[in-house]
C-alpha cells in the first residue's frame, strides 16, 4: 500500500516556476507508477504527467508539454514535477497518485489507473 505526500504548492505570478514533490512510502519495490493530476474548481480531475520505473519515460498532457518536467529520485522515493512558464489556467489543486505496478505510458494519464492518492496541494498562478 502506497502513501503519498505532496509538497511545494503556492502562489506564483504568470511566467513563474514551482516544483512539486511527491514523497512515496509504504513499499520497498521501485516498480510503481506515479501520476500527477490537477483539478480546478468545477472541472474534472485531469492527468498532467506520469512516470513509471520500467524505463522512466515520462508522459505529458498536451497542455503542459514543454513547460512541465517530471522526474523521479529512487534513492529518495520522491517524484518531482517541475513547472515552468506557469499560466493562470494552471491554477488547480495538484495531486499525485500511485499504483504498485508499472502502468503503460499509453494509460498512465488516466485517473482510474491509480489506487492511491495524496491529499493535494494548491497551485495558484495569479498577478
Amino acid at each position: 500500500q502506497l502513501q503519498l505526500v505532496e509538497r511545494g504548492g503556492g502562489l506564483v505570478q504568470p511566467g513563474g516556476s514551482l516544483r512539486l514533490s511527491c514523497v512515496v512510502s509504504g513499499t520497498t519495490s521501485r516498480n510503481y507508477t506515479i501520476g500527477w493530476f490537477r483539478q480546478a474548481p468545477g472541472k474534472d480531475r485531469q492527468g498532467v504527467s506520469c512516470i513509471s520505473s520500467s524505463d522512466g519515460k515520462p508522459k505529458y498532457a498536451e497542455s503542459v508539454k514543454g513547460r512541465f518536467t517530471i522526474a523521479r529520485d529512487n534513492a529518495k522515493n520522491t517524484v518531482y514535477l517541475q513547472m515552468n512558464s506557469l499560466k493562470p489556467e494552471d491554477t488547480a489543486v495538484y495531486y499525485c497518485a500511485g499504483r504498485g505496478i508499472v502502468v503503460s505510458p499509453w494509460r498512465c494519464l488516466g485517473k482510474n489507473e491509480y489506487d492511491f492518492w495524496g491529499q493535494g496541494t494548491q497551485v495558484t498562478v495569479s498577478s
